[in-house]
């Protein structure tokens, strides 16, 4: 279960950023909305995040919450907010896919 609560943490936390990036482009009532969605999704992410590292190692938790967020947070501005797909881009974002897996993996 705390694997489950630590990857909807990570999607909260892609959230937040999402709402970052649709804020900057929104007129000023409607950026109000999306910086409020981003407190949100920030309480959220970080609740979560405090509850998983109750039960689950702090350095593991942290690196697939924040794996999660950077994956997730190039993939939206690659499909949202059209930012280049380049192969140096989603080269080292599978790096970093890999490596967190690693990092899975060689933790007790």
């Amino acid at each position: 279960m705390n694997w489950i609560l630590l990857i909807i943490a990570g999607l909260f936390e892609v959230a937040f950023a999402a709402c970052l990036g649709k804020a900057k482009e929104a007129t000023e009532i409607q950026a109000t909305y999306w910086y409020l969605g981003f407190l949100l999704c920030l309480a959220v992410s970080m609740f979560l995040l405090v509850k998983v590292t109750q039960q689950l190692p702090i350095g593991t938790a942290y690196a697939v919450w924040t794996g999660i967020g950077a994956v997730g947070t190039v993939l939206v501005g690659i499909l949202v907010f059209k930012e280049p797909a380049t192969f140096c881009r989603i080269f080292f974002i599978s790096t970093l896919i890999i490596s967190i897996i690693g990092h899975k993996v060689v933790s007790h």
